[in-house]
């Protein structure tokens, strides 16, 4: 008999929070096994009558109530080793999903908590906080090495995420870092128009700089075939107002 695999599809859902400038990770607790009570990305089974796309932007209606365009969901990879889940064998779709805003999270079905989780750089590796709780992306580079490890690593619900899902983490940030000069889709964080600040506040993250690392002039000049000018940012204060910027390729 042939063996019968399920599919789930694995959305890592970006936000950026604009009174803390920071870049936001959002994370389900998960409610029944495996994994009962550990932090995850959000996933949902994919339906016998929806394509793999279908099911990502639906995940995202029904975990958060958004419906969003095609053009905020990107697909990033498909994950089937053999040892990623316990019991029976699960292969992810995964992708990737650019909020424009960030709107309060109530846990939908199959999960008992729902939170935002900003993101840091520590020692050139990503970490995402949320009080308490802290997770980061796997340090080991190689596949192989990874999935070697993942059976035989202690599991602890306040360290580790489920599944593999620190590995799927893993491989979405170096996308989007390796993404950042040529297709910054991660701005669509930033909603339709941006700034450069905000602009250079969320390259920084992902390349693990500091903000004064990413000189304004240099920037700009570097990023003008990606980088459109629209106008200027409202603003209450005096002085003159940013410039705003939109995505060219879009």
């Amino acid at each position: 008999m042939a063996e019968q695999f399920k599919i789930t599809i694995t959305n890592i859902i970006w936000s950026f929070d604009r009174d803390r400038h920071q870049v936001n990770l959002l994370l389900v607790r998960r409610a029944d096994q495996p994994f009962s009570q550990f932090w995850a990305l959000p996933e949902t089974t994919m339906r016998a009558d929806e394509g793999a796309d279908e099911a990502a932007l639906r995940l995202v209606r029904e975990k958060i109530g958004l419906k969003l365009a095609s053009f905020h969901t990107e697909q990033l990879a498909t994950f089937t080793h053999p040892e990623r889940t316990p019991g029976q064998r699960t292969l992810s779709l995964a992708y990737m999903t650019f909020l424009p805003e960030m709107p309060n999270l109530t846990p939908g079905y199959g999960a008992t908590d729902a939170r935002w989780f900003s993101m840091q750089t520590v020692n050139e590796q990503s970490v995402f906080t949320n009080g308490k709780f802290k997770f980061s992306t796997t340090p080991i580079t190689n596949q192989t090495d990874y999935y070697v490890r993942l059976t035989d690593r202690k599991i602890d619900a306040n360290v580790s995420l489920a599944f593999d899902h620190d590995w799927i983490l893993k491989i979405a940030c170096d996308r989007i870092a390796n993404k950042l000069d040529y297709q910054p889709n991660i701005l669509l964080i930033l909603g339709a128009t941006f700034t450069l600040k905000h602009a250079r506040q969320v390259f920084a993250i992902f390349k693990h700089l500091t903000l004064a690392d990413i000189d304004n002039s240099n920037f700009k000049k570097n990023h003008r075939q990606i980088f459109e000018a629209v106008g200027t940012a409202s603003q209450t204060r005096p002085g003159r107002p940013a410039k705003v910027f939109r995505l060219r390729y879009l």
